[in-house]
């Protein structure tokens, strides 16, 4: 065995191994907390927060050494009953509005502003999941810079990898958009507009590259990729349908529940791996293709823009935030491209059989993880 053949079987196993350890959703390990931020009056800021409810329960519990908010918060998630889910945090309120205060801060002029919850806690979802919302009014001293800090879900706290804070802002005449985490976990409102969007380049490229959904729908189109120009010719019309629905998102002109875009793009990931497995043996039409990738390309762009929070018409303040975390997605799209197809290219030249092999245990793999997902994801499993 040649040493390129040791190369990409073993590859090619990983890909399988990685596929069956795999989660349901795209980000099972990466929490996202949204946060609106307003001027609500002389001296008053409003934050509207949105975050993963079940995560919130866990870890304001856990902080607080609250047994009753964990043993109220999560049977009322396992029962599935968002009333019951709003009231469990509103009987705890001390413990769970304790928590997002102590790690969720703003600051005008350098001094900390007051918080005080404007009402009860209320329910919904985001990207299939439950998320619960808590509005507060912050007390600030007249300024016309602010601060804001989220250290929300930490690591430390051992339950997620990673939080990420999406925040769009539109206080002290200005407005825009932050993505903070652990490496940045503060920005100002006087901050230049090249390091918001290095940030949200860098959650573009994070977003693609963790997503394991969207990573595997890229495998399969480069798997069953022939020559050069196929796989631009996809990668290309993938690109161009995500983003028509982005900025369409971004704009407030199109909304899709999650429960029904999740569910599609785990079915456009078995449709494609397994299209590439059934044209293993014969050349694939070039038009076909391009037309079913170009279709979940437009499911796969509404699934973006949710990882964003784009889904309100006020969202087009994070228009050109958008873009810069598209150019992160392209970015590490066109690294993935760069490193494994050539590698494949290679191998079908040396040994077209092994290489006829290769693809079909990348496609069947890929094709059966996309419909455990489509399954699961249909049922809420």
């Amino acid at each position: 065995m040649s040493s390129l053949h040791r190369l990409l079987v073993p590859l090619a196993a990983a890909v399988l191994i990685g596929i069956g350890a795999g989660p349901a959703a795209a980000h099972g390990f990466i929490s996202t907390v949204y946060a609106d931020v307003t001027a609500a009056g002389q001296g008053h800021v409003r934050t509207v927060l949105e975050l993963e409810y079940d995560l919130f329960v866990v870890s304001a519990a856990d902080s607080g050494g609250n047994d009753g908010l964990f043993q109220d918060g999560t049977a009322a998630f396992e029962a599935g009953d968002p009333q019951a889910q709003a009231a469990a945090l509103d009987t705890h309120a001390t413990t769970a509005v304790g928590y997002v205060t102590s790690r969720f801060t703003v600051a005008a002029g350098g001094r900390a502003c007051v918080p005080v919850p404007v009402e009860g806690f209320r329910m919904g979802t985001r990207e299939n999941v439950p998320y619960t919302t808590l509005v507060l009014d912050w007390t600030c001293q007249a300024a016309s810079d602010y601060e804001l800090r989220s250290v929300l879900f930490p690591a430390s706290e051992e339950f997620v990898r990673d939080t990420k804070t999406i925040v769009t802002y539109a206080i002290g005449g200005r407005t825009g958009s932050a993505a903070l985490d652990a490496g940045t976990p503060g920005f100002s409102t006087a901050q230049p507009w090249y390091q918001r969007f290095a940030e949200f380049f860098v959650l573009g490229a994070e977003h693609l590259l963790f997503g394991l959904d969207h990573v595997l729908f890229l495998l399969a189109l480069i798997a069953g990729s022939r020559r050069l120009r196929e796989i631009v010719l996809a990668a290309s019309a993938f690109t161009a349908a995500h983003s028509v629905t982005f900025i369409l998102a971004a704009l407030g002109l199109v909304t899709v529940p999650a429960s029904i875009v999740e569910p599609i793009i785990a079915l456009s990931i078995a449709v494609v791996a397994g299209w590439d497995l059934w044209q293993l043996r014969r050349e694939t039409p070039a038009t076909g293709r391009l037309a079913v990738v170009f279709l979940f390309g437009l499911v796969h762009g509404v699934g973006f823009a949710g990882a964003l929070g784009i889904d309100e018409p006020f969202s087009w303040t994070l228009l050109w935030s958008l873009l810069v975390f598209n150019v992160g997605i392209e970015t590490v799209q066109l690294a993935l491209i760069a490193v494994t197809f050539p590698l494949l290219t290679l191998l079908r030249r040396r040994s077209p059989r092994t290489a006829r092999w290769v693809s079909g245990v990348i496609a069947a793999g890929v094709s059966t993880m996309g419909l455990i997902w489509f399954v699961q994801r249909l049922t809420g499993s």
